[in-house]
């Protein structure tokens, strides 16, 4: 197998368990070598292993884009919600355990008012989330329409559109809903809400998005994923599914509810210890 590692942090290079990794992949008869970014895709691969955590995961897609070439993430950070994987279970997986692909929806940003390649280092595209915020000290005024239905405004410091994959990411921070990556939806969330009656919304990934701004401020905050550009408050933002998606691969023994009871520690109670 040609095995494409990417990693951002160069001291990871130099830890034992990296080393003993790629020691064990090439003893294993795999070809292993090292990219950047997606140029260095160009000769092919079977496999990205994007060593680090869930940062570098969401980097790792970017530089797989469109190629349709899957992604495993192992875990050298502390999370690893995407990364679920230890380094010294690497070997062992690739070479013969049984594996699952999954198809991870990908979001993709344009507008009016700015360039969308530009304010996105280039990649306008994310698997998380998308998020737009203030960036003085006033509150925004959001008017968000779906497939053209115009939403009541939010009056937020800023607002989330998460794919079911960003479920357990920045949405969740803002009281968005636990949503299984195999869902086909996309979550609406406000940040900071100054709406007592707003809740986080749940719509098709089919869906349409456009959002606008009432604002003091002439500038506003755009992130997707782990890149942050700045826009004009009157630019008008467009989301909608990517025309692709990511494949993440993890071992069979892997699932969502384990993660979430492991990693985010869901429904800790210490009557549930005899189960």
């Amino acid at each position: 197998m040609k095995i494409a590692v990417y990693l951002r942090k160069e001291d990871i290079l130099e830890t034992g368990d990296y080393k003993s990794m790629i020691s064990s992949l090439a003893s294993a008869g795999h070809e292993v070598f090292r990219v950047f970014s997606g140029e260095d895709l160009e000769g092919g691969a079977d496999l990205v292993l994007a060593v680090g955590g869930d940062g570098t995961f969401l980097s790792a897609a970017r530089v797989v884009s469109d190629s349709n070439i899957p992604v495993m993430g192992v875990n050298m950070g502390r999370l690893g919600f995407l990364s679920g994987i230890r380094p010294e279970d690497v070997a062992e997986a690739v070479s013969g355990a049984p594996l699952i692909t999954e198809d991870r929806s990908l979001l993709s940003i344009s507008g009016e008012g700015f360039d969308a390649g530009e304010c996105c280092e280039g990649w306008p595209f994310a698997l998380n989330e998308i998020a737009v915020s203030r960036k003085g000290s006033s509150m925004l005024g959001i008017d968000v329409e779906i497939d053209g239905a115009q939403l009541p405004t939010y009056w937020a410091d800023g607002i989330i559109i998460s794919t079911a994959s960003g479920s357990t990411a920045y949405s969740l921070s803002v009281g968005g809903p636990i949503v299984n990556p195999s869902a086909k939806v996309l979550i609406v969330s406000p940040i900071a809400s100054h709406n007592l009656n707003v809740r986080p919304l749940v719509v098709p990934d089919t869906s349409r998005i456009r959002i606008s701004f009432r604002s003091r401020e002439d500038r506003v905050t755009l992130m997707a994923d782990n890149r942050t550009g700045i826009v004009p408050s009157s630019s008008v933002i467009s989301v909608s599914l990517a025309h692709f998606s990511l494949k993440r691969v993890r071992p069979r023994r892997e699932s969502f509810i384990d993660a979430l009871t492991s990693k985010l520690y869901w429904g800790e109670d210490r009557r549930n210890n005899g189960r």
